[in-house]
């Protein structure tokens, strides 16, 4: 009996890809220990219920369209669509700013309302919110310093050599962070 071996010739993922699902996966955990200790200790007497800030609406559609605004930029760049992709990759950046801006307005709505997230007078509850949302607003932040490098790179007039893997790389994680968002937005909703 003769055995025939196929070897299928597949493509090897960039290290640099690889290493950023691996980051993504340790903020996957980070964001799970969170989100479960929120749940443990919402069973104490001393929760304090309150509904989200409005804002938070408004900043979750900017990061939707900042997702979408991401794909289309990707898609210019591999198309060698340069101009098209500085300007979807520069609007990213400014939607991705605008989205933070929003969240940072989001608390001084709560200060507002008296719900103090950190100091004198402040609840477990709205320090949760606080907590998870600034590290969050952690990884958006890098992921426009990511978009500003990316933008800076349309810009330069010679092109040494035409690789979608950063632009590549840049888009997943920023779908990512909007993915994320996403699930703690529904996760505060719903608790």
């Amino acid at each position: 009996m003769t055995s025939v071996s196929v070897v299928e010739n597949r493509g090897r993922m960039h290290p640099h890809k690889f290493l950023l699902w691996i980051g993504i996966a340790s903020i996957v955990m980070l964001f799970a220990g969170l989100t479960s200790a929120y749940i443990v200790k919402r069973s104490f007497a001393n929760w304090l219920e309150f509904p989200l800030p409005k804002i938070f609406w408004l900043s979750t559609c900017v990061i939707l369209i900042s997702s979408l605004t991401m794909h289309l930029a990707l898609k210019a760049f591999k198309a060698h669509e340069r101009k098209r992709y500085r300007l979807l990759i520069t609007l990213t950046a400014a939607l991705g700013v605008a989205f933070a801006l929003l969240q940072l307005y989001g608390f001084i709505t709560l200060e507002h309302r008296g719900i103090h997230i950190f100091g004198t007078g402040s609840n477990a509850s709205a320090s949760f919110l606080g907590v998870i949302t600034i590290v969050h607003a952690v990884h958006v932040i890098g992921g426009v310093v990511a978009l500003l490098i990316m933008f800076f790179r349309a810009f330069r007039k010679r092109v040494k050599r035409y690789d979608a893997t950063p632009v590549e790389i840049a888009a997943i994680y920023w779908h990512f962070v909007d993915i994320l968002w996403i699930y703690l937005f529904i996760f505060f909703s719903l608790n």
